[in-house]
């Protein structure tokens, strides 16, 4: 399909701009990125003994006036250029906790390591597509199946395709526990804090340490991922590793054994739970871990490898609830909700975290300004402090060899840090591409173009 005459007159123009050559650099170096951020700023480079200026960079020069730098956002939904590089960090990160590298040494393979998944409880049966043996099962066959208070009959013997809209509905709306899928959202990262807390108080009871020593022995690292299921609801994936009392680089304990681990996870899920006490004619609630839990070893060579795990958790960290049908952007009070392009089951999710929402004993939960995430407010993907690099080690170690890179090549001056004194001074100056750039941009990258449903920002 032809643009239309303005956006053809956009492109036209900027092909023909004296700086096309800046400007299309400016893009290659984004690496596609759909909506970059626009910065306008100065950077200066002074002698330290003489106060003299040696350097100055200006976005003066720069096409518009403007510097574009990559958005980096995680979420694919927004920008799959940029969540690519977030969802290759991620794997680099995980799989380094598993087998060594960046900076982590190639022993902690030896170390007891699990792949758990925690789930979410029932709040009402939803479609499903069930399979066995390669073979479709029917979603929820019953025979003389019951009818439910509103007249609506709990079977289903549909065999639903991988695609099919229904999937993660209820079979009845209005059965369906809206209120414990929203509270579960919100309540799941403190439920994941309390598992953790109950995880290394069980091991050192099954090693027969007085808690307060724990640490001096073992010490419990993860990193772990949310995924969220069709029906609205988050679980989490989960590496968990046992190390010595310095991390990765010691070694855990012999009596620190798989089965040990694996004792202790079930005994963590089953005992953790978060009260949410009786408000506004609301029944008090006691939320915990569904009953499906998973624990599975992780080996070289073996059935669940470690590039598999790091695989997995990577493509959920660019991911969020965007599989359920909802927005991928906060809902303010003055939209319409009716109006939104939502599936009804989302629709009802995002309500609900209004209702609560204005309670205030419900407060602390922040489920209004997260009822996009319909009610789950954590951060999508997280480890803890020992058990790899970091994401900022990652990305620091990309920008300096962008910079040697550049200094090689004479895009760069050489400075001497000790004897250079850098002042920079930036300010926002808008994000996005037009729709004309965005065509341009497009083919000077080799990546797709924004859905028409879901552009993704605009220049601004």
């Amino acid at each position: 399909m032809m643009p239309n005459a303005h956006i053809l007159a956009g492109l036209i123009a900027r092909l023909h701009d004296p700086q096309y050559a800046r400007w299309a650099a400016q893009i290659r170096r984004t690496g596609g990125c759909r909506q970059p951020i626009h910065l306008r700023g100065v950077v200066e480079h002074y002698d330290r003994a003489t106060g003299r200026l040696l350097h100055r960079y200006s976005t003066h020069r720069e096409p518009d006036g403007v510097l574009r730098v990559p958005c980096k956002t995680r979420r694919a939904s927004r920008c799959q250029a940029c969540a690519e590089v977030y969802r290759a960090d991620t794997y680099h990160l995980v799989r380094a906790g598993l087998v060594g590298g960046k900076g982590v040494p190639e022993s902690v393979a030896s170390h007891p390591c699990l792949f758990v998944t925690l789930t979410a409880p029932s709040f009402g049966l939803v479609h499903t597509r069930r399979e066995r043996n390669g073979k479709v099962l029917p979603c929820h066959p019953r025979r003389n199946a019951a009818t439910c208070p509103h007249g609506r009959v709990i079977s289903c013997a549909a065999r639903h395709g991988a695609d099919e809209e229904c999937l993660g509905e209820p079979l009845c709306p209005d059965c369906y526990d809206y209120t414990g899928s929203v509270l579960f959202n919100a309540t799941a990262p403190e439920l994941w804090r309390r598992f953790t807390m109950a995880l290394r108080r069980h091991l050192a009871k099954l090693a027969g340490l007085p808690f307060k020593d724990f640490a001096a022995h073992l010490v419990v690292s993860f990193a772990k991922v949310a995924e969220y299921q069709r029906r609205g609801v988050v679980h989490f994936h989960a590496v968990i590793r046992l190390d010595g009392p310095d991390g990765p680089t010691s070694a855990s304990p012999d009596w620190a054994t798989l089965d040990m681990l694996a004792h202790a996870v079930r005994h963590a899920a089953a005992a953790v739970t978060v009260t949410i006490p009786a408000i506004n004619g609301e029944p008090a609630r006691i939320l915990r871990w569904g009953g499906q839990l998973d624990i599975q070893p992780i080996s070289l060579g073996g059935e669940l490898t470690d590039e598999a795990v790091a695989g997995y958790i990577a493509k959920y960290a660019t991911k969020a609830a965007e599989c359920v049908g909802t927005l991928d952007r906060r809902i303010t009070s003055a939209e319409d909700l009716t109006a939104l392009p939502i599936r009804e089951h989302a629709r009802r999710l995002i309500a609900e975290c209004l209702r609560l929402g204005s309670f205030e004993e419900l407060a602390d939960l922040r489920l209004v300004p997260w009822a996009h995430m319909l009610g789950f407010r954590g951060h999508v993907s997280t480890k803890s402090r020992r058990y790899s690099t970091t994401l900022g080690a990652l990305r620091a170690a990309r920008t300096a060899h962008v910079r040697a890179e550049q200094i090689g090549t004479g895009r760069l001056p050489l400075f001497d840090e000790d004897t250079v004194l850098v002042i920079a001074r930036w300010e926002y100056a808008g994000r996005g591409l037009s729709a004309g750039d965005a065509i341009l941009a497009a083919a000077i990258t080799g990546t797709p173009l924004p859905s028409p449903t879901n552009p993704n920002g605009g220049e601004s």
